[in-house]
């Protein structure tokens, strides 16, 4: 379900924005579209034979699609983002172990007001493809599945946005769903019995990115919600921090920093870091 679920989506995506229409006659017309796709793949491994110090032979695999198409014609502009990952890791006794699992859709819709001010409407929508443990208990102790939780997240504000590398959006009457199967009822703050929680609240997100140096490059990435139904004090922050060392064409050094503060998930301040050597290919870009 989850693949197929992903081939879909992802099919959809590759057959609508990959077509040229062709004429002999006329000069050809700008597209309004700009596609990019990047695939990614970061791999690392440590073995041991005979090591007096010990240690555990580990290999690990974390594959990263981002895939771009955005509109632009007149006073329309239309981005939209699609970021997957997947990663797997297996240490010697442990078996294999899930240490990424994203599946999200952005979109935004602006109509120029003035300057760099527009009309918007937003949606982003969340999940990951398959179970998820807690592996300090005994026995594991599932926490996620496939939509358990998916979070879905809309609603008209205001834009501004300098350039395509600098963005911000305020959404003051954001709605937000989140989904659970009934085996995670009552959890991530849908009611016991119930599978789905419905919210309104302020959005505020934010897109930075920039050249440090030469082949270096720097992407935030900040999206920050307020419930104003239940406990409007405590805000959601989803922050994200890429750094990208471009060694050629094909390979990068890869930092990935991503923050959640999230109390329906839990108490306790989320870090996920990946650091490692991947391949990039740009499978998709006009």
């Amino acid at each position: 379900m989850r693949i197929i679920f992903f081939i879909v989506f992802f099919s959809i995506c590759t057959l609508t924005f990959s077509q040229e229409k062709k004429d002999s006659i006329k000069a050809p017309v700008p597209s309004p579209w700009k596609v990019t796709g990047v695939f990614t793949f970061l791999f690392n491994q440590s073995s041991f034979t005979n090591w007096s110090s010990g240690g555990d032979n580990t290999i690990a695999g974390t594959f990263l699609i981002n895939y771009d198409f955005n509109y632009k014609k007149g006073s329309w502009n239309w981005d939209n983002r699609l970021i997957t990952s997947y990663g797997l890791s297996n240490v010697q006794g442990q078996g294999n172990r899930k240490t990424g699992d994203r599946f999200e859709y952005n979109s935004l819709l602006g109509k120029k007001s003035n300057n760099n001010w527009f009309f918007s409407f937003f949606m982003n929508f969340k999940t990951q493809y398959s179970r998820g443990f807690d592996y300090k208990k005994t026995p594991k102790l599932p926490i996620s599945d496939f939509m358990a939780p998916g979070y879905l997240s809309f609603g008209p504000g205001m834009l501004w946005k300098k350039s395509d590398k600098m963005t911000i959006n305020i959404a003051p009457a954001t709605s937000k769903f989140t989904f659970v199967s009934d085996e995670f009822s009552g959890k991530y703050g849908v009611e016991e019995g119930e599978n789905t929680n419905v919210g309104l609240g302020f959005n505020l997100s934010g897109y930075f990115k920039f050249l440090l140096i030469e082949n270096v490059t720097m992407e935030n990435i900040l999206s920050m919600y307020s419930d104003y139904l239940n406990k409007p004090g405590n805000v959601d922050i989803d922050y994200q921090m890429n750094y990208l060392i471009n060694v050629n064409k094909y390979m990068n050094m890869r930092v990935a920093l991503h923050m959640l503060i999230d109390d329906n998930a839990s108490s306790k301040v989320q870090i996920k870091e990946i650091f490692g050597l991947g391949v990039t290919y740009t499978f998709h870009k006009k």
